[in-house]
């Protein structure tokens, strides 16, 4: 290909590095280009680069890659140096994920085919010279990826990891449970997955013209599998952030253990429609306990240091009729039933913050009748408000406001578009998103962790579609969480995409949407949505 006889333009990356210093010439990778360095990055070059390029990339004492982690001389948190010669690459990096960051630029400078899973026989590898130096603008960059609604193989999470990865982000939040299925293993409680990872059908579409494919739907993750996600991930400098959601949407655990509901005689199924099921976790003590088991398990397959409770949309109905939930709201010193929801989840983050982890819950939380315990996470995706209303009480915040950062939200207006839902969210629109405006006040600014993009899978119902959905809207996005406002144009971005990082997802195999529109595979005709 022509872009392996005269290199890339060293500006070409995404997301924009915060300084670029293109040069003249080009340093040439091959047969006898060695690498060395104190840096984990050194190796997963060789093991991921090395093999997609058809070359050893041996270890040498006198390298012509050489990767240094040198805090004294890159000040920034995960910040790199990257200095290209015709004679040799230098990397010099703050800690191990700035390294990481800098290989994966690389990869990027290498070209098309250096994203593939096998060499393709092309050369010869041509870097462009000049100096690069980066930093990322927050510390959270993450992208949420909903495994409850419809399953994943993990080959498929694997990889999405390194899909996050290539675009530095560095957070994966998984949504495992919900109404229409539990995704864990969970040992000692078997039902969750025996009844609670399987539907019996799908609801299709959205609105009141949805239609329900009468076909079994499910699946579920070992405690293997999960490890293995997780150690991948680590590989990539990416932290897997779990969410298991309480005390709404949790039929697919009520249908497997009716005695964690309100009506306990009922026995209910994994529900197959979307939205929000009015069915929520009792507040016995066996019930809280129950879920203590439950994020005891998950902290000792997750080593992130935050956890998700979820904590969104719960109906209070079912607590205030019930006879039972009633008494117990007033043995607990509760005002009403519905402040039972601020009290179940309380007792949760406790738990976990007891165990030396933080918890992150959706803006809900916020409203739920109880304060919330110190160090909590609130996750602003209703509006920006609750980002705000957070940094005000005290805590800090992940700005992932549906308005701006959902992306299985439709991406034009026209009704090619499939499942057409949510708000019109184009590229532009994703790429002019700023987690904190300048106008901002400081003490906004300080509690703002960094922002996270959603993919939530009602509509998405296999790795097709999510790729669809998230592609290229998150290239958009990425550069929205590591990029400095000042280097930030959105012409710039949509030339270094379509010149050269599109050709990068094609040869990944990722089935992106095209900038002029879906093809005509990509469409679902006669599928209702419920555009907002």
């Amino acid at each position: 290909m022509s872009s392996k006889i005269s290199p890339l333009p060293l500006d070409s990356v995404v997301p924009r590095p915060a300084v670029v210093r293109p040069a003249g010439g080009s340093f040439v990778l091959d047969g006898d280009t060695t690498l060395a360095g104190d840096s984990a990055a050194c190796g997963w070059f060789r093991r991921h680069v090395g093999a997609a390029v058809g070359l050893p990339l041996r270890e040498s004492e006198h390298a012509d890659i050489t990767f240094l982690i040198v805090p004294g001389e890159v000040e920034a948190p995960d910040g790199y140096r990257l200095d290209i010669t015709e004679h040799e690459i230098r990397i010099r990096a703050h800690d191990e994920d700035g390294a990481h960051y800098a290989a994966q630029t690389l990869r990027q400078l290498l070209g098309a085919e250096a994203w593939r899973a096998a060499p393709t026989g092309q050369g010869p590898w041509r870097l462009p010279c000049g100096e690069i130096e980066d930093r990322p603008r927050f510390s959270w960059r993450g992208c949420h990826l909903d495994l409850a609604r419809h399953f994943m193989p993990k080959q498929e999470v694997l990889r999405f990891v390194e899909l996050l990865a290539a675009h530095k982000l560095n957070v994966l939040h998984l949504h495992l449970t919900d109404d229409q299925g539990w995704r864990i293993e969970v040992p000692g409680l078997p039902r969750l997955t025996e009844v609670g990872a399987w539907r019996k059908g799908s609801q299709l579409g959205a609105g009141p013209d949805a239609g329900l494919i009468d076909r079994p739907h499910g699946g579920y993750y070992t405690g293997a599998d999960l490890a293995e996600i997780v150690s991948y991930a680590a590989e990539h400098r990416i932290t897997v952030v779990p969410e298991i959601d309480v005390p709404g949407h949790c039929q697919a655990a009520i249908a497997s253990y009716p005695e964690l509901g309100n009506e306990p005689q009922r026995q209910l199924d994994v529900w197959t429609g979307w939205g929000i099921s009015k069915h929520v976790l009792n507040a016995e003590e066996s019930t809280v306990e129950f879920f203590c088991r439950v994020f005891d398990h998950v902290l000792s397959v997750f080593p992130s240091p935050v956890v998700c409770v979820g904590g969104d949309e719960v109906p209070t109905e079912e607590w205030e009729r019930s006879p039972r939930c009633v008494r117990r709201s007033r043995q607990l010193g509760l005002s009403e039933p519905a402040k039972l929801h601020g009290w179940f989840l309380r007792r949760i983050i406790e738990h976990l913050h007891a165990r030396g982890r933080r918890a992150i819950g959706w803006d809900e939380m916020l409203d739920s009748g109880e304060p919330l315990p110190a160090g909590s996470i609130v996750a602003s995706w209703r509006d920006e408000q609750g980002g705000l209303r957070a940094a005000n009480a005290g805590y800090d915040t992940v700005m992932c406001p549906e308005q701006r950062v959902y992306l299985d939200h439709r991406q034009a207006a026209g009704p090619e578009e499939p499942v057409p839902v949510g708000f019109v969210n184009t590229l532009e629109d994703v790429y002019a998103y700023d987690p904190v405006p300048t106008e901002s006040a400081s003490a906004f600014s300080r509690r703002v962790l960094g922002t996270q993009a959603q993919v939530w899978t009602e509509h998405l119902d296999s790795p097709s579609r999510v790729d669809y959905a998230t592609f290229p809207r998150l290239c958009a996005f990425a550069e929205v969480a590591w990029s400095s406002t000042a280097v930030r144009d959105f012409s710039d971005f949509r030339t270094r995409l379509t010149a050269e990082h599109l050709a990068r997802l094609t040869a990944f195999g990722v089935r992106f949407r095209p900038l002029q529109g879906p093809l005509p595979w990509q469409q679902r005709p006669g599928v209702p949505g419920k555009p907002r």
